[in-house]
């Protein structure tokens, strides 16, 4: 307000001392202050999928997540949540326009987009081989980028996107000696743990996309996963900015989330959490 005064002063009641008006605003200024806007990381403009022609999921979706964001997927099964989850990993056809960092997934590459904005389904698809197996394909994509910032788990080494997941399974009470196991002998939790600790670990992910990454864990088992992943969208931790995260629990979400968005009729709508999830 006193910056608004001062300039409302000097447009209106110049000095009288002969000084015109270019003189007076030639004056410095100090500025107020400005809080800092939020950075965008993702931009819904108009999104809507379909079943069929004329069998829309969701129509006219609308919504930005910043950096920093938690954002909870909230509403009923079948209303759409896992498909716009897929929409924004560019795995489903959609109508309208998402941005990543302020430009379209196809000027980024696809295959580039997809590990920045990585998709992390409920349940692991059946892979051949072993969670160790499937780092090595992984990490053989030219696409893959892993952002190289210091490794906490061997803080006088460099970070190995080879040995990080690991590290961080062993956190969530991963024993390494499941790295090797084929996936089909792993259990259910066992899976969703490491395929999560994968997807964390390589450190491609500018944000991630969380389809009940917890759905098959006990209480204990997600709490310490829902801490490391959201301790480390606030200190930007492997340059990890943000999580979409679909949930049924409103403890969960009400634990971990900082925006709320819920979807239902076709519609999504921002809101606080309900309990009612």
């Amino acid at each position: 307000m006193a910056f608004l005064a001062r300039l409302t002063q000097r447009l209106f009641h110049p000095h009288t001392d002969g000084h015109d008006l270019t003189t007076n605003l030639d004056d410095p200024i100090n500025l107020p202050n400005l809080p800092r806007m939020p950075t965008p990381i993702l931009e819904l403009k108009h999104v809507g999928c379909s079943k069929a022609k004329g069998q829309p999921i969701f129509t006219n979706v609308n919504f930005t997540v910043n950096e920093g964001d938690v954002v909870i997927f909230q509403g009923k099964s079948g209303s759409g949540k896992s498909t716009l989850l897929k929409c924004l990993a560019h795995l489903n056809l959609y109508e309208g326009e998402i941005l990543y960092r302020g430009s379209t997934p196809v000027s980024h590459g696809i295959p580039s987009f997809r590990t920045r904005v990585l998709y992390v389904p409920q349940r692991p698809s059946l892979l051949p081989g072993t969670p160790r197996d499937f780092i090595n394909t992984v990490l053989s994509f030219k696409s893959l980028d892993p952002k190289n910032k210091g490794n906490e788990h061997n803080p006088t080494g460099p970070f190995d996107p080879y040995t990080e997941p690991i590290a961080i399974g062993k956190e969530w009470g991963v024993d390494e000696e499941l790295w090797d196991r084929t996936w089909t002998n792993l259990s259910g939790g066992e899976a969703q743990r490491i395929a999560l600790a994968i997807a964390v670990g390589i450190r491609s992910a500018d944000i991630l996309l969380l389809d009940e990454p917890t759905s098959a864990l006990d209480a204990d088992s997600s709490i310490r996963v829902e801490r490391f992943l959201t301790d480390a969208v606030r200190a930007k931790d492997g340059g990890l900015s943000a999580l979409v995260w679909i949930t049924h629990s409103a403890e969960q979400g009400g634990r971990v989330g900082t925006r709320f968005l819920r979807i239902a009729g076709g519609c999504v709508q921002e809101e606080r959490p309900d309990l009612g999830v």
